[in-house]
């Protein structure tokens, strides 16, 4: 195990630094700051005094260097927006993120692993095709039709939770829902899918022929052998949840990561940005390496101290 971490560590850190250069260079290929945060009538020479106040005169290497050299301490320099430290506000609306990401995962998985099960040991009859049919139904919905409808039914109509914000578990349940339905459509379909694919293993028909209850068989047998390919799929698709849930956190004014990063880079905030980016790509590399971890445990004959 201790060797596996070793191998990935320098796979991780070349990651974060491709992400680095990408972002870093998109953002200065987006525009000159200065034009957009000084008044319309600065002079020539204060828009000159301004860029070289924050180093955006000198040449584009020596400005990555300097943000590389930053980014080992997590130092990424003073918002341009707020003057406060960019890292600083960024992990400030990490939290958030991580509650609304980590809850819909969790509502997603509680009600499409049961629902995947149902449906594969039911195969072609009327559960079947309601539970696949109620997974289409959300997998095609967008999540910002579908959390404005959440609003309008449960928040404008029937008062039974906030229209935004957070603070109460009646604030989170309405995100939720809007961001954990496309993701408990997909687990649910995946579930199905791999829990009929190993059904029809010959140890599945063994432990029936040896009297073994159906319910040992799914639960004990069969669903522990399917879960690899969704826990894969769980892992990268959490990850993507840090850095996609801006529009859910947009419909519902959820104060998190996401409306942070898209207010930033309309405002050409390169260090808020930047500070943005490199959480989230340190946070995806990380979820990634504990889905490669949660392998061996359902897996006992995959071992990561063995060669490549």
């Amino acid at each position: 195990m201790v060797q596996y971490l070793l191998r990935k560590l320098p796979q991780a850190v070349i990651v974060v630094l491709g992400v680095s250069v990408v972002t870093f260079f998109i953002m200065h290929l987006s525009g000159d700051p200065a034009q957009l945060l000084l008044p319309p009538d600065a002079t020539d020479a204060q828009i000159a005094e301004f860029r070289h106040s924050l180093g955006y005169d000198d040449p584009i290497y020596i400005q990555y260097a300097r943000f590389l050299k930053g980014a080992v301490k997590c130092d990424f320099g003073l918002s341009m927006v707020h003057r406060r430290p960019a890292f600083q506000i960024a992990i400030e609306r990490l939290p958030a993120t991580l509650e609304l990401a980590v809850s819909a995962m969790v509502f997603a998985i509680i009600f499409a692993v049961p629902m995947g099960i149902i449906a594969a040991v039911k195969r072609n009859t009327l559960a079947d095709y309601t539970s696949m049919g109620i997974a289409l139904g959300l997998q095609s919905m967008p999540t910002f039709w579908l959390g404005i409808m959440l609003v309008i039914v449960f928040s404008v109509k029937l008062g039974l939770f906030p229209t935004s914000g957070r603070g109460t578990f009646r604030h989170l349940v309405l995100p939720m829902v809007a961001l954990g339905s496309f993701y408990l459509a997909m687990i649910s379909r995946l579930t199905r899918s791999g829990l009929l694919e190993v059904l029809s293993e010959d140890y599945v028909r063994t432990a029936r022929a040896k009297g073994a209850k159906e319910k040992v068989v799914v639960l004990k047998h069969a669903l522990k052998n399917s879960l690899i390919p969704l826990v894969t799929v769980v892992g990268l698709q959490f990850g993507k949840l840090l850095g996609g849930a801006v529009v859910t956190e947009s419909v519902f004014e959820w104060p998190g990561i996401g409306r942070l990063v898209i207010t930033a880079i309309g405002q050409r905030d390169y260090p808020v940005v930047q500070a943005v980016v490199f959480i989230l790509a340190i946070t995806f590399v990380a979820v990634n390496l504990l889905t490669d971890l949660t392998y061996s445990y359902l897996d006992p004959r995959i071992r990561f101290d063995a060669e490549d």
